[in-house]
């Protein structure tokens, strides 16, 4: 599924992307859109934080899927990715992670792009809950999740990220 923003398009992320972004740091590669395929331009720093997870993504097309690059419309250039951390619990809540190249950020593309994505990741089969952690040393993050209707539901720590802040999305 592909959607359009303002000023983003957000596609899934091709698994062809995820390889030649393992091999390279900087590349331009084509993705399909509504208007047909684009050539855009993924720089050295996307992913940005997700950019270990791709090893564990490059022979399995399913969780490629599960995420999307953004894409800013002007310059047809990626400019982070937004997915889901596997399929539903058994309370039916699946885990949303985001991360956003550091020229993108305080822009309110990640706001854009998490408004536009809720409904359909809601929409999926047994999804009755999103949750979202952030690092308490990432307040703009947590603003990110509060525009977009995040409740703050508590806390808890990481050896990654360290102290972090927990939040639910229900529709």
């Amino acid at each position: 599924m592909i959607i359009e923003t303002s000023r983003l398009l957000i596609v899934p992320l091709p698994l062809s992307v995820v390889r030649q972004r393992l091999e390279t740091a900087d590349f331009t590669a084509e993705v399909a859109s509504p208007s047909g395929p684009l050539r855009v331009q993924f720089p050295p720093e996307w992913p940005g934080d997700p950019l270990p997870l791709f090893r564990g993504m490059a022979d399995r097309a399913d969780l490629a899927a599960a995420h999307s690059v953004l894409i800013r419309r002007q310059d047809l250039r990626a400019i982070g990715m937004m997915g889901v951390k596997g399929c539903p619990d058994a309370a039916g809540a699946i885990e949303i992670g985001y991360g956003l190249n550091p020229e993108a950020w305080n822009q309110g593309y990640a706001t854009e792009a998490l408004r536009a994505l809720l409904p359909h990741w809601r929409a999926q089969e047994g999804v009755q809950q999103l949750r979202a952690e952030t690092a308490t040393s990432n307040p703009a993050s947590a603003r990110v999740l509060e525009k977009s209707g995040f409740v703050r539901v508590g806390s808890a720590w990481s050896e990654e990220d360290g102290d972090l802040l927990l939040w639910t999305w229900q529709a």
